[in-house]
Parts: C-alpha cells; sequence; structure tokens
C-alpha cells in the first residue's frame, strides 16, 4: 500500500449524501469509486441507475460464477485441465484462479500414504467439508468444518480425512501469510491469539520401510524416500508454525449505523493480496443505513468469493460451494432482489471467504469446467 494522500474534501457537487451508505438521494443508487481497495481515496457517485443493469457485457471482464460442487478432484479431466503440482489420486488440488502472488485450489484429499511439501509458498485451507487428523513437521492437528489451517513454506505435512466427504479450498501464497494489525481496536479484536491452536507432537509410525515425501518447486514433483519416517521430530521451538483457527472463533468488526468495507473483515494479509471472513452478524440497525454491499468498481482489485454455508443476502442463485470473481475494471455490487430482502431480516447468517488480489487473476480450463456463463446476466 503506497503512503496515503491527504482527503480532497469537502468537494461535492449536486445531489449526495452527508454520510456515505446512509440516507442516499431519493431514486439514487451509490457507487464506492476507490482505489487501493477501500483504503486509498474515494469519491461516491450516485447515480439514477444500477451500474450492473447491463443488457450485454463483450470482452475477457466479464463476472464469473463457478459450481465447485461439480468439480471432482478425482476426475482425470479436471487434473489434467489444473496441471499445478500434484496429481497423485489421493492428493490432487485443482487449480482454479491464479496469478504471480497466489493460486486458488480446490482439494479433496484421501488419506495420504506419502507427504507433501510445497516449496513454492504458504498453503492456507479453508476446510468447507470435512474433518480429520493433519501430520506435521511440528506435530499433529485436528481439524473440522470451518477451520483454516496456515502451513509456512517448507513444511511437510499430510492430510488423513476420517470417512466423510471432504472439500477443502486451498489459498496458495507465493509470500509469507500474515495477520493483519489490529491498530486501534488492540491485539485481542477479531479474534483473540489465544484462540490460536498449534501442533501437539506424539509419537510417531516409525515402521521401518520407506517413506516418501513429494515436493513441489515451480508447480512440478519431486520424490525423495527415506527409510524412516520424516516427522521424527521431538522437539521444537520458536515462532514459525503450523496453527489452525475456527470462523466460529473470529469475531467480526459491527457498525450499526454504517456498512463497514469489506477490508474490515481481513483475516490474512500477503503481499498483493488479503483473504476476508464473512460471518454472521447483524445487520446495520439505523434506518436509511444501507445493509447490502454497495455498488463499487473494481479499480485495484481483483474480487473472489468463495460460499461456504447460509443464505447469501447479496447474491442471487448462489449457493454453498459456489465461487464468484470479479475482475478488476468492472463494476458490481447486490443483486435487485438483495435491497428489499436485507430490509426483513435482523441479521447474516453466511459463512464466505475472500480473497482480493493487486494484479489480475487468470482462471484455469478446470475452472471453465464448471463455469456458470450466463452469471453476467444475473443482475437483470
Amino acid at each position: 500500500m503506497s503512503k496515503k494522500e491527504t482527503p480532497l474534501f469537502p468537494l461535492r457537487k449536486g445531489r449526495h449524501t452527508r454520510q456515505a451508505h446512509v440516507d442516499l438521494p431519493e431514486g439514487t443508487f451509490e457507487e464506492e469509486h476507490a482505489r487501493q481497495g477501500f483504503f486509498g481515496r474515494t469519491t461516491h457517485l450516485y447515480r439514477l441507475h444500477p451500474v450492473t443493469d447491463w443488457t450485454r457485457i463483450e470482452g475477457p471482464l466479464r463476472p464469473h460464477s463457478y459450481d465447485l460442487n461439480h468439480l471432482k478432484p478425482s476426475s482425470g479431466e479436471a487434473v489434467r485441465a489444473s496441471m499445478f503440482g500434484s496429481t497423485e489420486a489421493a492428493f490432487a488440488p485443482i487449480c482454479l484462479l491464479h496469478n504471480a502472488d497466489v493460486a486458488l485450489h480446490w482439494v479433496a484429499p484421501a488419506a495420504m500414504d506419502f507427504f507433501y511439501r510445497n516449496a513454492d509458498g504458504d498453503d492456507v485451507y479453508y476446510i468447507h467439508a470435512g474433518a480429520g487428523k493433519l501430520e506435521t513437521t511440528f506435530g499433529a492437528l485436528t481439524y473440522a468444518t470451518g477451520d483454516y489451517l496456515v502451513i509456512p513454506r517448507g513444511t511437510t505435512y499430510r492430510f488423513l480425512p476420517d470417512s466423510t466427504d471432504q472439500r477443502y479450498l486451498l489459498i496458495e501464497s507465493f509470500s509469507e501469510v500474515t495477520i493483519p494489525d489490529r491498530n486501534q481496536l488492540g491485539p485481542n479484536a477479531i479474534f483473540d491469539p489465544a484462540v490460536i491452536d498449534t501442533p501437539e507432537l506424539e509419537p510417531y509410525d516409525a515402521t521401518p520401510r520407506e517413506w516418501a515425501v513429494h515436493i513441489k518447486r515451480e508447480n512440478e514433483i519431486t520424490r525423495v524416500f527415506y527409510p524412516f519416517n520424516p516427522l521424527d521430530v521431538v522437539g521444537w521451538k520458536g515462532d514459525l508454525t503450523v496453527w489452525r483457527i475456527n470462523v466460529k472463533d473470529i469475531r467480526p468488526v459491527l457498525s450499526a449505523r454504517y456498512h463497514l468495507p469489506p477490508s474490515a473483515h481481513s483475516t490474512f494479509i500477503a503481499n498483493n493480496f488479503v483473504i476476508c471472513s464473512f460471518l454472521p452478524r447483524p445487520f446495520e440497525e439505523e434506518e436509511g443505513a444501507m445493509r447490502v454491499p454497495f455498488y463499487h468498481s473494481n479499480i485495484d482489485y481483483d474480487e473472489v468469493l468463495f460460499y461456504s454455508a447460509g443464505h447469501f443476502f447479496s447474491r442471487d442463485g448462489i449457493g454453498a460451494g459456489m465461487v464468484t470473481w470479479h475482475p478488476q475494471g468492472i463494476h458490481h455490487g447486490p443483486h435487485p432482489k438483495a435491497i428489499p430482502l436485507s430490509r426483513t431480516k435482523e441479521r447474516t447468517d453466511e459463512v464466505a471467504v475472500m480473497v482480493d488480489t493487486f494484479r489480475p487473476l487468470k482462471a484455469t480450463p478446470a475452472a471453465e469446467l464448471v463455469e456458470n456463463s450466463n452469471y453476467w446476466a444475473s443482475w437483470k
């Protein structure tokens, strides 16, 4: 983020609100035109029509939607269309979207009889469905639906899932993943560090046999074999390790009078992208306050949303296990039904993961296998 410049307010013309997102002039629709996501200089435009009320779109900036429920990691076609690293039957992440900073994958592992190590980046898993045990260099962690698992680059690990359906979103970061500074909110805001869980050392399988570690580097796999279990760690100390947090332990920042921007819900940050968690919360209470995301133009960031659970109040025709991708340079905002529906409820019940990227993303052929090609028309 560049140095914040001094705002130019009070510049204003025509009909406008005194407070953004509150008491819009009758018959208008608010658009936020902002730099650096929601951190930079901003102007609010008051229009007579929704900016998403288009009749057709020609070209690559068309908004995209993918139904990952139809993407089967066991499918050879999907794995071949991905071509990002491991293609083992027990662990074959399918890449959907990627750029030089981050790659998003869909994963449904079975019990792994080998270990995996990512030498390209940090791995952040969101457990959309399933549970099991994660074995790592630092020890073992159990995990369940709603968990984030943060695995630093170079960590040796494997999944031992239970018998339930397993579906994970993998956000692969090519820089170190950290948590944002809470600034004046204090160190215990959003989540208290005490709710973070780290692995516990436990007796490891010392069976004398050949053990394999599959190492990914520049999306190619090197297989290294040992006559002993490579997780033979009996102790460690330091501040770099695997960790886990469940979305139930994240407490969203709230405002009863003002619809906060998505950046208020940042959970993790890395170079040129951020991961946000949208979780159940009360709607804004003040009469005249917007209750749904405002229309905005993606000037500096691509926006990806993974919908995990609940009712997604700002989107029509979206269900659990689906992804939307809104590229830089084109507007997006609430679907037409969302605004009146938001006035009939007191709180949201959605669980969703958002990834905002500074550099444009590219879709893989695997994503195109499950694309809803008419998503762009869903605002009509």
